[in-house]
């Protein structure tokens, strides 16, 4: 006899079962009248044994005559003629039907019933809300939450109402994230403890608009210890975790954002941080650019005002050196995105753990023997190719750049163009910061069941108005998951709608994103207390000092020790003993 294992109280080797079991009911047993078991007990009498029987309704002791005779795998493709046999209703079969699910349904109930001392048990840190805040349909959401931000007056608990996140409530839970996160960021808690008492940011007024997660957090919350005011806003319609945005909001800084803001929720919530009452930015802090052009556009006067801007990602870079060259950039810009820390460090290193997290929560798919296409071999897409190798996916890469393309080659790679590998792939991974890298013609020569997704900053690498047409299909399968389907049954799965893939759909590793939140502390720091001409109306790199400064924050956490230069050694290459040991231009 099978042993079943019992979910509710161990295992089924701690079960004490009989020495004998009873007979399975048959029909012969039934045809001779047999109603009841006979109980083994040699002591128990006749009269005992009618006390202990119970009496059932006939209907009733029909439906458990039929239920026992469905366990038979012989019986079960005769259940309609047995019950129509039995003389059954309708409703009654309907009823044999489902007391599996049922039975399964009060099990589940149980099992999810069971008590703890403290309460409801919370979630684990292996298993975090940011994990859970990827999956929107995990879980019961109150009708509360479905109620749209903009329209949903909330205040915190000191009064401030001049935010506006998804739900204030779940500030305590955003802070849990928040803590957990500087676990992990130990060149920012340094940061605080080394120049909070001195406030070098002490009359800064920062906008800043990035991904708001519990990373990011513990930079703003890094940024107003060292004395400046904050108001921040999402570069990502799909990134932001609600707890966060809320616990924020609940420390006091005024932020406005929510995960899956529509296109007009995301420019209401940039233009709330900057045309705020009696509050004019002196900093930008950005992440894409869209919160400079934002201000550039429409609040020229404002921009001239400003003290500097900060910008991590290619596109925001790029648009500041087309500002730069046509010489309408009338403030110094600081160009963190190719800055060594963090080219080396945020674009290896966390897209390399962060995409295979991504597709794995949002696809589940097995990367062996795939066929994948990455478009771009920068420290993005280097990062990328490292992952999927790994794990045995057959890599191709398309590059416009020959260094790039040799690097490649010599990593073991096919570097051919995507409209050569485009029918054959099984995956596509844009990471080159350009725009209408996949476009129309490609989606149309993809096989059914091809994945494609964004590893770069925006969404213009893939050509989504192309696919907004009334021949094609667009079904929502599972959150930040659509599949595109052609007229003749073709499906081509397109994740987080283009955006970037591995803040949309997952979380990255709090120890790396450290080092590039220290990056940018530091860079607001250097342009707010720079002295008048150091830095004119131009885009300029991050101090090697500085990058250098950054990097050995972060060694104690590796027991790392530095060799020192005597001071031979330091003559003979021209350099300090306490460096840069690079130049300015070095990446």
């Amino acid at each position: 006899m099978a042993k079943e294992k019992n979910q509710i109280k161990g295992s089924w080797v701690d079960l004490a079962l009989p020495n004998e079991f009873p007979e399975p009911w048959t029909k012969e047993r039934a045809e001779q009248g047999e109603e009841a078991e006979v109980d083994p007990a040699a002591s128990d009498t006749e009269d005992d044994a009618k006390d202990r029987a119970v009496k059932c309704s006939p209907t009733l002791q029909r439906m458990l005559k039929a239920a026992e005779n469905r366990w038979s795998p012989q019986s079960r493709d005769r259940d309609k003629a047995e019950s129509s046999g039995m003389g059954l209703t309708e409703t009654e079969a309907e009823a044999l039907k489902t007391n599996m699910q049922i039975q399964l349904n009060d099990e589940q109930e149980e099992f999810n019933k069971l008590p703890t001392k403290a309460g409801s048990r919370p979630l684990s840190h292996s298993v975090s809300q940011s994990s859970a805040d990827s999956f929107s349909s995990v879980g019961s959401v109150s009708s509360e939450d479905e109620s749209a931000p903009r329209d949903k007056p909330q205040k915190t608990s000191d009064g401030l109402s001049d935010f506006c996140v998804k739900n204030i409530k779940q500030a305590d839970f955003g802070r849990k994230e928040i803590d957990i996160a500087q676990q992990g960021m130990p060149a920012l808690m340094i940061l605080r403890k080394r120049t909070g008492g001195e406030k070098p940011l002490a009359g800064a007024k920062v906008v800043g608009c990035t991904h708001i997660t519990a990373q990011t957090a513990v930079l703003i919350e890094t940024l107003a210890a060292l004395g400046a005011q904050c108001r921040w806003a999402a570069c990502n319609i799909f990134s932001t975790q609600n707890t966060v945005a809320a616990a924020l909001a609940e420390g006091g800084i005024s932020v406005f954002a929510w995960r899956e803001e529509s296109e007009d929720d995301f420019w209401w919530c940039i233009d709330r941080c900057v045309a705020a009452d009696s509050w004019e930015p002196n900093l930008i802090l950005d992440d894409g650019g869209d919160l400079t052009h934002w201000i550039y556009k429409k609040y020229p006067s404002l921009f001239k005002k400003l003290k500097g801007i900060v910008e991590e990602s290619v596109t925001g870079i790029s648009r500041l050196y087309q500002l730069s060259k046509a010489g309408k950039l009338c403030v110094p810009a600081m160009n963190v995105n190719d800055s060594v820390t963090k080219q080396k460090f945020d674009n290896l290193y966390s897209c390399k753990e962060s995409v295979l997290d991504g597709l794995k929560r949002t696809t589940n798919i097995m990367f062996g023997g795939k066929q994948v296409a990455v478009c771009g071999y920068g420290e993005v897409g280097k990062g990328c190719c490292a992952a999927l190798k790994g794990l045995g996916a057959i890599i191709y890469v398309t590059e416009v750049d020959p260094i790039c393309a040799l690097q490649a080659c010599m990593d073991g790679l096919r570097v051919i163009t995507l409209s050569e590998v485009i029918k054959h792939a099984d995956m596509v991974i844009t990471c080159t910061g350009n725009k209408n890298v996949v476009t129309r013609e490609h989606f149309d020569r993809m096989r059914s069941g091809c994945v494609v997704c964004n590893m770069g900053h925006s969404n213009t690498e893939i050509d989504l108005e192309s696919l907004r047409t009334t021949e094609l299909k667009w079904q929502r399968v599972r959150p930040h998951v659509d599949h595109i389907i052609w007229p003749d049954g073709k499906r081509v799965i397109l994740l987080a709608e283009g955006r970037l893939l591995n803040l949309s759909c997952s979380t990255v590793p709090s120890f790396v994103l450290s080092i590039t939140a220290s990056t940018q502390a530091l860079a607001l720091i250097e342009l707010y207390n720079a002295p008048a001409g150091r830095y004119k109306q131009d885009v300029y790199l991050l101090p090697k000092k500085m990058d250098e400064y950054v990097a050995s924050l972060h060694l104690p956490t590796f027991n790392a020790h530095l060799t020192e230069l005597t001071d031979e050694q330091a003559q003979y290459l021209g350099l300090s003993k306490h460096g840069p040991f690079k130049p300015n231009y070095y990446r």
